[in-house]
């Protein structure tokens, strides 16, 4: 139980965002060439930020592409108010999906770190400490913020989406869990939206009950394109250490 404790501190420290989820996702996104859907799919800027996010979700097989991920925080008393809010944390990395339910969120500025699944099972590599920690992907996958886009083939069956404002250039869509007196909620926000452009998301926006947000960027990406299941595995180094929790 101590090394368990000992390797979840450290990993929070590090960063939040793989405590939780994004997954399942994520994610902000800020794609750089809308060329890369293929040529049998067009988006229309003019559709609703809703239909955006439906017709990706539907049509995105797989991708890959890079990300930039900020932890923010409001100004304390002391500091200054005009700039809004402060990045106190930012890694930077690479990603890979396939639909359903399997990704590689692979961190690697300034610490080397990779979430990875193959729908059935959720791995954390981290390098530093020398550790990788396996678990059943079921809810721990769902609650990712990666697994929010990269996940299901329709996000209306664990959301109700609202059409949100248009802000920074982006039609935004706020995610809200579908109240289920059956279904176990593990998501840590209180808050999810997703910033759409050109049919594209560019940018997920996370906020839980302390009022911290989580913002993922994604860069370079490239859609449906073909993805080894290799991609998928993970074998620990000879001497890591290895969990398995259930």
């Amino acid at each position: 139980m101590a090394v368990i404790a000992r390797y979840f501190i450290a990993l929070r420290n590090k960063v939040a965002i793989l405590n939780s989820t994004f997954l399942k996702i994520a994610v902000s996104f800020a794609i750089s060439l809308s060329a890369l859907l293929g040529a049998n799919v067009v988006y229309a800027q003019s559709d609703s930020g809703i239909e955006q996010l439906r017709q990706f979700v539907r049509n995105s097989k797989t991708a890959e592409g890079d990300f930039v991920q900020q932890q923010l925080r409001a100004p304390r008393a002391n500091e200054s108010q005009e700039k809004g809010l402060k990045v106190v944390r930012e890694t930077r990395g690479h990603f890979v999906f396939q639909r359903p339910g399997r990704f590689v969120w692979d961190t690697q500025k300034p610490y080397e770190q990779k979430l990875i699944t193959d729908g059935k099972q959720l791995i954390l590599w981290d390098k530093d400490l020398n550790q990788a920690t396996f678990r059943p992907a079921g809810q721990a996958l769902s609650a990712t913020p990666a697994a929010i886009l990269f996940g299901e083939a329709s996000l209306d069956q664990n959301f109700d989406l609202v059409e949100g404002e248009e802000r920074l250039g982006m039609k935004w869509v706020a995610l809200a869990p579908k109240k289920n007196p059956n279904a176990k909620n593990d998501l840590p926000y209180t808050k999810i939206s997703v910033g759409m452009t050109n049919g594209l998301p560019r940018a997920l926006e996370l906020i839980d009950g302390l009022g911290s947000v989580v913002l993922v960027t994604l860069d370079k990406i490239q859609l449906n394109i073909n993805v080894p299941a290799n991609r998928f595995t993970f074998n620990p180094p000879a001497g890591a250490e290895v969990l398995r929790l259930n």
